[in-house]
């Protein structure tokens, strides 16, 4: 028969990873490092903190096992430990946003008024590319498309939208994703599509919840187009690009 001091211990070191998830930015590495692998430096930019504070913040998720780590130069990559660990992070979104309804609040105070965005499901979008009726955008940071991306997308990271309207193609309905509910990318990218006058919508919520429900997925050289060539629709012929 177990003791209460062992079990008082067994349940700290269960506690442990939950520890590890509360804290703010600790929860955001997670969720960052749920697109790709990121060096420390990119990280540290990303959350807006310092390498010093990243790099602790790090350490924790690393002993909590919820990260992997390795070098490369001078560099420390990190990366999630393993598709459960991408879903405990949801389970943990998804529980506060369905028990705190703080959590509403503070999303709408952080992505702003979107009751004038469409949205569209992942079921929806599964119909729409299987029937070639989509432009399909990744509007995140080229580092996070080149880990993965859903098949067919073509990768204009949503800082250099507006300079490469010119080559999204007319005429079609146009989907934008990025790295999930909260993130401002797809938001920003379906006001500016519509704002130049095209059909848009942006995924309801992002790339990892897509890759989580088995839809199709492509790793590698980012389907993007260069300067003077036209982009291809998704699932149909080239029909042309936007003047």
């Amino acid at each position: 028969m177990g003791d209460r001091a062992a079990k008082d211990a067994l349940y700290d070191g269960l506690a442990t990873v939950a520890k590890a998830l509360g804290n703010g930015r600790r929860a955001e590495i997670v969720d960052l490092l749920a697109q790709a692998e990121r060096p420390v430096d990119e990280i540290a930019a990303e959350i807006g903190q310092s390498v010093a504070n990243t790099s602790q913040h790090l350490q924790q998720l690393l002993r909590a096992g919820l990260v992997t780590a390795r070098r490369e130069g001078t560099r420390s990559h990190y990366s999630l430990a393993g598709d459960r660990v991408q879903q405990l992070w949801a389970a943990v979104r998804d529980v506060a946003t369905e028990q705190l309804a703080e959590i509403n609040r503070l999303a709408a105070a952080y992505l702003g008024d979107r009751t004038g965005l469409r949205t569209i499901t992942r079921e929806e979008l599964h119909e729409s590319v299987r029937h070639g009726e989509v432009v399909l955008l990744d509007v995140r940071p080229e580092p996070e498309f080149r880990a993965g991306h859903i098949a067919g997308a073509l990768s204009v990271p949503i800082d250099e939208l507006r300079r490469r309207l010119s080559e999204v193609p007319a005429g079609n309905h146009v989907v934008a994703y990025c790295r999930g509910r909260y993130c401002v990318y797809a938001d920003d990218a379906v006001r500016m599509l519509t704002a130049a006058g095209y059909e848009a919508a942006r995924l309801e919520d992002g790339f990892p919840e897509w890759a989580a429900t088995a839809g199709a997925i492509d790793n590698g050289t980012p389907r993007d187009a260069p300067s003077g060539t036209r982009s291809v629709l998704v699932g149909s012929p080239d029909r042309g690009s936007r003047p």
